[in-house]
């Protein structure tokens, strides 16, 4: 960022790993008079600080995605584990709230263990292996909730390797509509996942150009869409369609 400020570029366009200690490196860029649009994830700073921020509703990203778990199994009993994303972050701390949020009225449903898996597929599976092992080889594992698709890939390699079913024997929710989440799907072995939309710098590009041609300032926060996708909304489509996004 202050290599940024120190080449006096017209914008930045930050999408920062965790939410604090932006305040000092903000304030260079605004005295600066560089607008900077927070992408994907949120900062614990002044909104005086930036332009706009662009994503999506995290919080309701992990409503969606505990409401249809709620849905999908009744009134029956549900022992969930979690895979947490980044220790920080503003997706893991939302994902999380509005999961919960979610399942709070459904007695029946309860988070047994939680977890980062620091959003990564190594760090799913070997926090999953964990999981199994502590909850009876798996049998007492009703769903997995991870806060994104790469977490959930590597949680369903340990789910098979343990001698399971991902997707039967325990349900798999996540975020992100990666395109190997629509192969897992497609395979019976994913059941659900929360679509975070890539296409973030279009609205950011289109508020700069605005702010540029005659000041207009944009709304402190631009929401993308979030998407529910199931078995039945055509995963392998949806991956042949994806495959060759680059994420």
């Amino acid at each position: 960022m202050r290599s940024f400020v120190a080449q006096g570029v017209d914008a930045i366009l930050l999408a920062p790993v965790v939410a604090t200690g932006w305040d000092a490196v903000l304030e260079e860029a605004k005295e600066a008079e560089i607008p900077v649009v927070l992408l994907d994830r949120q900062v614990d700073s002044s909104d005086e600080l930036y332009l706009t921020a662009v994503g999506s509703n995290l919080v309701h990203e992990g409503e969606v995605a505990g409401q249809w778990l709620a849905d999908a199994v009744g009134g029956e009993p549900c022992r969930i584990v979690e895979l947490q994303g980044t220790t920080g972050s503003t997706p893991a701390i939302d994902r999380k709230t509005g999961f919960e949020n979610a399942i709070a009225s459904h007695d029946n449903m309860e988070i047994v263990r939680s977890q980062t898996g620091d959003f990564t597929r190594a760090q799913g599976k070997e926090v999953m292996e964990s999981f199994l092992q502590a909850e009876n080889g798996g049998a007492d594992i009703c769903a997995l909730y991870a806060h994104n698709d790469d977490m959930a890939v590597g949680a369903i390699q340990a789910i098979k390797e343990a001698g399971l079913k991902p997707g039967e024997d325990i349900l798999v929710v996540s975020i992100d509509a990666v395109p190997d989440i629509f192969q897992a799907m497609a395979n019976g072995e994913a059941n659900a996942t929360v679509e975070l939309t890539p296409n973030m710098a279009g609205p950011a590009f289109d508020a700069l150009a605005a702010y540029w041609a005659d000041g207009t300032m944009p709304a402190k926060f631009i929401q993308t869409e979030s998407k529910l996708f199931t078995q039945a909304d055509d995963p392998a489509g949806e991956y042949e369609r994806r495959k060759g996004l680059g994420y």
